[in-house]
């Protein structure tokens, strides 16, 4: 076996065996040649602990941003429905006196640039989810639009909708047809996972810390969401249905691997040059955070690229313990999964492990192009 790969193959064990992790799962390398994985641990710890495998369907979280709704984006502004330019009132038909967030615009909700906070427990606010829209054009702002990066669920849930109403279809549907069909990946990702026909990882038996932070809100922790299997573990998710523009996608490591290769232009069959310089392309920075339109780009100071990922990288990660990574300079996608809320959530930083990872499986790519 390759040094490089035996070398993912003990940071990974590592992981579980120090409890960082119950499972985890690594993909790397080009499209159109042969993928490397690693895997290790156990997807659930029950009586009968069960091994990771490549059909191990893994709660994606924040991934979806841009896999879904970063790339529907982007082919709606292709189909002339959407503009980067395009603001939310307009979208939604809310003036500035009806909604704080009004003026914010694709572009800046894209780029976690509009002013929205971070989070909002939407479940506790007394909307039904048809209302959803509404209760968000009513948060107060942290900020005007423009002023600072501040990464925003709520950004993308009305992303989502925005999405929804474009279209006139379920954001599930809209992905189903306008991406996974295209690619044939139905069997590789999707939204509201039956764990009767999937290999599902195991998830959180409790929804922490969405109560711990909806009673620090002063909100009612009974109106949390109720946990379930194969259900999404961001809590507005599970209240939207399973399918929300901030979380909700499951899929498997190669599915993500096959469809963040539609951001490499050497493998694209989706998306065109353009559409991928555009995401990749810096639309808001501060201090903090370098974003583009749905992804992190690795100029953004200790992100979890590491320095190993050139400076043209750009990824996400998600609040399970997902990532993924694509870095143009090396023609190559890094795709590391593991399910860190099962059977609890776990109060650890996954960055070192991420960094760590994708240094390894760069000498592992590099020593295959010399040999």
């Amino acid at each position: 076996m390759n040094s490089g790969r035996t070398a993912v193959d003990r940071l990974l064990h590592r992981a579980v065996q120090a409890g960082v992790v119950p499972s985890a799962i690594a993909l790397w390398g080009r499209p159109g040649e042969p993928i490397n994985h690693s895997m290790a641990g156990h997807v659930r710890l029950a009586a009968t602990p069960t091994p990771p495998s490549t059909d191990t369907w893994y709660d994606l979280a924040s991934l979806t941003k841009p896999l879904v709704v970063g790339t529907l984006s982007l082919l709606a502004i292709r189909e002339g429905r959407l503009q980067l330019d395009t603001t939310v009132g307009q979208l939604f038909h809310a003036s500035p006196a009806e909604s704080p967030v009004a003026a914010a615009t694709v572009g800046q909700l894209l780029a976690h640039w509009s002013g929205l906070p971070a989070w909002r427990p939407l479940y506790a606010l007394g909307a039904a989810p048809v209302n959803v829209v509404d209760t968000v054009l009513g948060i107060t702002p942290s900020c005007a639009p423009g002023q600072r990066v501040e990464y925003s669920c709520l950004g993308f849930i009305l992303l989502g909708k925005a999405l929804e109403k474009t279209y006139d279809a379920p954001l599930e549907t809209i992905f189903t047809d306008r991406v996974l069909g295209p690619l044939g990946l139905e069997d590789r990702l999707g939204f509201n996972v039956d764990p009767d026909t999937r290999k599902v990882a195991g998830g959180s038996i409790t929804a922490e810390p969405e109560l711990r932070m909806t009673a620090e809100m002063g909100h009612p922790v009974s109106t949390v969401p109720p946990v379930r299997s194969a259900a999404p573990h961001d809590g507005n998710a599970r209240f939207l249905g399973g399918a929300a523009g901030n979380s909700g996608l499951f899929g498997t490591a190669e599915g993500v691997f096959l469809l963040a290769s539609e951001y490499l232009e050497s493998s694209a069959t989706l998306l065109t040059a353009d559409e991928i310089e555009a995401a990749a392309t810096p639309v808001a920075a501060d201090l903090h955070q370098v974003r583009g339109l749905a992804w992190q780009l690795g100029l953004t100071p200790r992100c979890s690229a590491g320095p190993r990922l050139g400076p043209s990288a750009f990824g996400h990660v998600g609040f399970t313990g997902t990532s993924v990574w694509v870095d143009p300079s090396l023609d190559a996608i890094f795709v590391l999964l593991t399910n860190r809320c099962h059977p609890d959530f776990r109060e650890v930083d996954l960055h070192p492990m991420r960094r760590r990872f994708h240094a390894l499986a760069v000498r592992h790519l590099v020593s295959q192009t010399t040999n």
